[in-house]
């Protein structure tokens, strides 16, 4: 058997098994600790040759691909579904027929976010050191059971502790699935795997528009329920449905996951180890992990872009009433929805494809939030309907991607211990969940047809991101020359560069 072993190579940030064949791992940096020394650390992979390792690698990809990104990217449409399906039953009289004031709709908005911010650190911290396979269909049979409860509400009162409950439950998803992903894909492969599942919620954007223009505008009087209850029970009925297919397709960490053999299961580990630089991201206790990210300056500059962000997409949950304003009829205004959010997919999987290949996080985020600043600026200023269709789609477009490449770039830049990096990412979900007990009061329906004031609100968190992302670049920057500095590594050292920061 051949058990030629793979040289790193310093020009090309890859690492090279035989000719014509390659793993890439990591375009972006090379590694003081070589991919021999890791492959030696597992009894399967020790004395595998060049061909076999790379054959190896993309089976597990594949494996990946085909069983998790699939079921997250569905749960995830489906969680976010869940979130934005109020307003379009808004518009089918829920509001009405609760007799709720704009102050008690808004509240009702508000508590979920309450609940959301509530469950987020504890549950990702648990989710970090349980099961996956089991954590995360449980919410999701949790939340959904809320949601099926929701045609029950007979008053405000009830609408807002739906809501709060359904927060409260689908609280540690979001954060989860991002943990979950970047604990089993390589820098490189991070950006565009979490662009295709946090896509889910463009995806959702668009099934709810025609949800709502096949249900809401059919089905009313049906055994006696208004089209909005029907509404809730289809959506929570077939969330039950995907819950209960992810219990047998989600994966659990690389280490223990039931349906990769034990080779299979050594690569993902490997993997993970050299897109690390070595460090292994189980290692470390749950406090630890929370004391860790507290102190990390990066943690703090996330939490900023995370809320500047959130603030840049506050007319999620008012979309629908936005379009309304364009001055179509009901099933014209339902289905319009969805070009923007198709082409806001279309612009996220390849804003984060190029952010990945390249290695560059910082400008793949601002050049597209300057196009949405310029959508919004159109959308509160200009009265031609197809002028402002074009600015909702830019503003769209580029608050998707930069929420998208933050995900990865944070877990990029913290990627161990996990106990740390699943802290980080809950404690910066839940700071930018705070914008959300507010953001509802800037879309009243007295700012109809231009919402300037919301508009105000998105430039705001257009200009923050702007800020934050040049702060988060200067301080990896900073960083890596004192790892240069440290190693005494330099262009024309010829020393191996370790790991480093990226931006």
């Amino acid at each position: 058997m051949t058990t030629e072993k793979a040289p790193i190579t310093t020009g090309e940030h890859k690492v090279e098994f035989e000719e014509h064949e390659e793993i890439k791992v990591d375009s972006i940096n090379n590694y003081a600790v070589s991919p021999l020394e890791i492959q030696g650390r597992f009894d399967t992979l020790r004395d595998l040759s060049a061909t076999q390792m790379t054959a190896l690698n993309k089976r597990v990809l594949r494996k990946m691909d085909w069983r998790m990104m699939p079921t997250i990217t569905i749960m995830f449409l489906m969680s976010y579904l869940d979130r934005i399906n109020v307003s379009n039953a808004r518009l089918a009289g829920l509001q009405e027929d609760l007799h709720m004031s704009d102050t008690v709709w808004s509240a009702g908005i508000s508590a979920f976010y309450v609940g959301y911010l509530l469950g987020q650190l504890p549950g990702n911290l648990w989710l970090a050191k349980a099961k996956p396979s089991v954590v995360l269909p449980t919410m999701m049979l949790a939340w959904s059971a809320c949601t099926i409860c929701m045609p029950a509400m007979t008053s405000g009162a009830g609408f807002v502790v739906c809501r709060f409950m359904i927060g409260l439950t689908e609280a540690p998803f979001f954060p989860g699935i991002t943990l979950l992903t970047s604990s089993w894909y390589t820098r490189e492969e991070n950006p565009m795997r979490m662009a295709v599942w946090h896509a889910g919620n463009t995806i959702s954007n668009i099934i709810s528009g025609f949800l709502a223009a096949g249900i809401l505008e059919h089905m009313g009087g049906l055994a006696g329920l208004a089209s909005w209850q029907w509404f809730f029970i289809i959506e929570g009925g077939a969330s039950i449905l995907v819950a209960i297919v992810a219990f047998y397709t989600l994966p659990n960490w690389p280490t223990n996951t039931k349906w990769l053999n034990q080779e299979e299961s050594e690569m993902a580990q490997y993997r993970i180890l050299l897109s690390n630089g070595g460090k292994d991201e189980a290692v470390g206790g749950t406090w630890d992990g929370v004391k860790d990210a507290v102190r990390d300056p990066f943690t703090w500059l996330f939490c900023g872009i995370h809320f500047s962000l959130v603030n840049a997409q506050s007319f999620k949950d008012f979309f629908p009433s936005i379009v309304k304003t364009f001055g179509f009829d009901k099933m014209t205004t339902y289905l319009v929805q969805a070009p923007p959010y198709a082409i806001a997919y279309i612009t996220a999987c390849l804003v984060a494809y190029t952010s990945g290949r390249f290695g560059e996080s910082t400008y793949h985020i601002i050049i597209p939030i300057v196009a949405s600043a310029i959508g919004t600026a159109i959308m509160i200023s200009v009265e031609n309907v197809g002028a402002r269709y074009l600015g909702v789609t830019l503003l769209i477009s580029g608050t998707y991607s930069g929420l998208n490449l933050q995900l990865s770039w944070e877990t990029n830049l913290v990627p161990s211990p996990r106990s740390k990096k699943a802290a980080l990412i809950a404690i910066a979900n839940c700071v930018s969940q705070v914008s959300h007990w507010y953001s509802p009061y800037f879309f009243p329906t007295s700012q109809e047809p231009f919402y300037r004031l919301g508009g105000g609100l998105i430039l705001f968190g257009c200009l923050s991101t702007v800020l934050l992302c040049w702060a988060i670049k200067w301080r990896a920057v900073k960083l890596n020359k004192q790892l240069d500095e440290a190693e005494g590594w330099s262009e024309h050292s010829g020393n191996e560069r370790g790991w480093r920061y990226v931006y």
